[in-house]
């Protein structure tokens, strides 16, 4: 035995020194393999959560769409339609008119031409002027609604753990919240005046020289309507029309500053300002701007199809006396702030004219707090 062990020994130091390694490489393999297989199902738990949040992203964002087409868009439209239709109001004219008809010498034709060239004026600043407004309120609600909406699911998905990049994740506040979407009435309540104005300056621009019985034809009419169109956007700087949508930057700045008098330290921007600021980004990108300049080209083809209908399409198509086309146009103007949720889709033929001569009724001075509250608890 013991002469088979000195003559052995060295094999058997080697295979138990085989066997040895080659159990510790098994381990370290197995232990290898386990962590990978770990490594994969953390990997795959991580995917599928990342995907039920973006479905539940799409589909959150797919309600918040339908928030603003049937509860945010047609209330500030309500209050917006009335305050354009009382702000470009030509009762007043047509009354002056009619008299100037009935009693020739009430009215001296100086006068007369007075009168046509101002209803004339006025007649394509409200058309012009509620094709922008409608669209551009129509964008801006879902720019507002949709960047709330990110902000408040952002809680959703970080309680599944996802590695999805979520920054600004701070809880907003109820009357940030209720701040931000009480802004989509700044343009009814402060910016109309001015805006207005522009749009009244653009018209007589591009109407300059443009007598009553020229005939307007359909292609007459488009090109008009897009170069009052083309002329406002070009008038200040690129983005001057969000002055009249919402307030400018600074302003938000300084009431953040002089929020903290007492405070050594500049004070960071509340959440509502950081909100705002969110929006102010967006409508000033490019793509926005994109958007933006499709969706009003898009806005003059569907109404230019309706004008059509209203006019009909072989009249307007041989061409129709500027004077005869304006109380067609101001007709357009009120179909133009009907609340966009009554759309042919639903059923409505294009020009019903409203029921009766009644006005519509006047809009409170901002989104009420219970509408607020309904679009907060829908979100």
């Amino acid at each position: 035995m013991w002469e088979f062990w000195r003559r052995h020994k060295r094999k058997v130091y080697v295979t138990f020194g085989v066997l040895g390694s080659g159990y510790l490489l098994y381990k370290l393999y197995e232990g290898h393999k386990r962590r990978l297989s770990d490594l994969e199902r953390e990997l795959a738990d991580e995917r599928r959560n990342e995907e039920l949040i973006r479905s539940q992203i799409k589909e959150h964002f797919g309600k918040i769409q339908t928030i603003a087409d049937s509860t945010t868009l047609p209330h500030v439209m309500r209050h917006l339609s009335s305050r354009i239709e009382g702000d470009l109001d030509l009762t007043h004219l047509m009354e002056r008119l009619m008299k100037g008809k009935d009693e020739p010498n009430s009215l001296t034709a100086a006068e007369k031409l007075e009168l046509w060239d101002r209803l004339k004026i006025l007649n394509f600043t409200r058309i012009v002027l509620s094709l922008w407004a409608t669209t551009m309120v129509s964008l801006y609600i879902r720019v507002q609604v949709n960047i709330l909406g990110r902000h408040l699911y952002i809680d959703t998905a970080r309680g599944l753990g996802s590695s999805i990049q979520l920054d600004e994740a701070d809880l907003i506040d109820r009357d940030d919240e209720q701040q931000f979407l009480a802004s989509a009435d700044y343009l009814t309540n402060v910016g109309l005046p001015a805006l207005i104005s522009c749009f009244e300056t653009a018209t007589s621009e591009v109407l300059k020289g443009k007598q009553l019985k020229d005939f307007f034809n359909t292609t007459v009419l488009h090109d008009t309507i897009l170069q009052i169109l083309a002329t406002f956007l070009s008038m200040g700087s690129p983005h001057h029309w969000m002055g009249f949508l919402m307030p400018e930057p600074s302003k938000l700045y300084n009431s953040a500053a002089t929020s903290s008098s007492d405070s050594t330290e500049p004070s960071p921007a509340s959440k509502f300002e950081q909100l705002m600021l969110e929006a102010q980004a967006v409508l000033s990108s490019s793509e926005f701007e994109n958007i933006l300049d499709m969706s009003l080209k898009t806005a003059v083809d569907v109404m230019m199809e309706d004008i059509k209908v209203l006019c009909g399409e072989t009249n307007l198509k041989l061409g129709i006396p500027l004077a005869k086309l304006l109380p067609r146009l101001a007709h357009m103007s009120h179909i133009l702030l009907e609340e966009p949720n009554r759309d042919r889709e639903k059923g409505r033929e294009p020009f019903s004219p409203r029921k009766g001569s009644e006005k519509p009724s006047s809009a409170p001075a901002s989104l009420e707090q219970e509408h607020v509250q309904d679009v907060i608890h829908l979100l």
